[in-house]
């Protein structure tokens, strides 16, 4: 892991800026009064402190249902998408920062696209992270809120990813500089139309790409969007990873859901559905 560039990285309790030692027994972030923060043994860093967050965090059987959802490659091109606008709006980004990263499948695609970029993953979940610092090794991987000031300097990211996740607009706006990119993904209404109630997975409002418009103003203002829709030909597997790696899991019948999953064909043709929503600072 390369050092962070100064002052990227702030520390959760003073706000002094954070080095990174490598020294002892593992890596380490620590700050001038002397706060401390080891990497775990998967390489990434919990800057939670007292009484952590009241969020919920993705589970571990979440995050693997993700993990093997992803693998058979059924969001792809999305994350091809993705990489392109973001590269497109900011090819000169030297810093991304992805707030709610989860395992890092989408930050890792548009580094790809911006190889010359620093990268920081934030999310609330360890066993997210877990996967995001291995595949993203060269990144800072970080277990944290995104509701709480960020833990991250003023004006030091050139691009702002969230996908499927938390908006906090006045902290992205802050850490932002002056000609800065947020992109925000979002399901669409068609998303995965023929398995919702199957799977007894949440609605999908239609005014979303508004209401993400309101919620980030006054601290951005919109320059692009792009659709992104495809068929995707899902297994009963498949379908039942994507119903248990998003929030739907909190309140899903699992019994219901294996007992519909057996009356399926070998695979159903599902819709994907995206939007991609390109903001620049205000």
């Amino acid at each position: 892991m390369p050092p962070a560039p100064s002052p990227l990285l702030l520390c959760p309790i003073c706000r002094g800026t954070l080095s990174h030692d490598e020294g002892g027994q593992a890596a380490s972030l620590t700050c001038p009064q002397g706060h401390r923060y080891d990497a775990a043994r998967q390489g990434y860093f919990n800057l939670l402190t007292g009484s952590g967050t009241k969020f919920s965090a993705d589970t571990a059987e979440m995050v693997q249902a993700r993990v093997d959802f992803l693998a058979a490659g059924h969001y792809r091109p999305l994350a091809r998408e993705l990489a392109q606008l973001v590269a497109q709006a900011a090819p000169g980004a030297r810093t991304v920062l992805d707030a709610g990263a989860g395992t890092g499948y989408y930050l890792d695609s548009v580094r790809e696209a911006l190889p010359a970029a620093d990268a920081v993953a934030l999310d609330i979940s360890k066993f997210a992270l877990r996967r995001a610092a291995r595949a993203l090794p060269a990144a800072y991987c970080l277990v944290w809120d995104v509701w709480r000031p960020l833990p991250l300097a003023d004006a030091s990211v050139d691009v702002v990813l969230n996908v499927f996740a938390p908006r906090n607009a006045p902290e992205f706006r802050r850490v932002l500089r002056a000609d800065g990119v947020l992109a925000v993904v979002t399901p669409r209404p068609r998303h995965l139309e023929e398995i919702r109630s199957l799977a007894g997975m949440l609605d999908i409002g239609a005014e979303k790409e508004n209401r993400v418009i309101d919620a980030v103003d006054p601290y951005f203002r919109p320059e692009a969007i792009r659709h992104c829709e495809y068929r995707m030909d899902l297994t009963a597997a498949d379908i039942r990873n994507v119903a248990l790696m998003g929030p739907s899991a909190r309140h899903l019948d699992r019994n219901s859901l294996r007992d519909n999953l057996a009356e399926l064909p070998e695979t159903l043709p599902v819709t994907a559905s995206f939007s991609l929503q390109v903001f620049r600072a205000a």
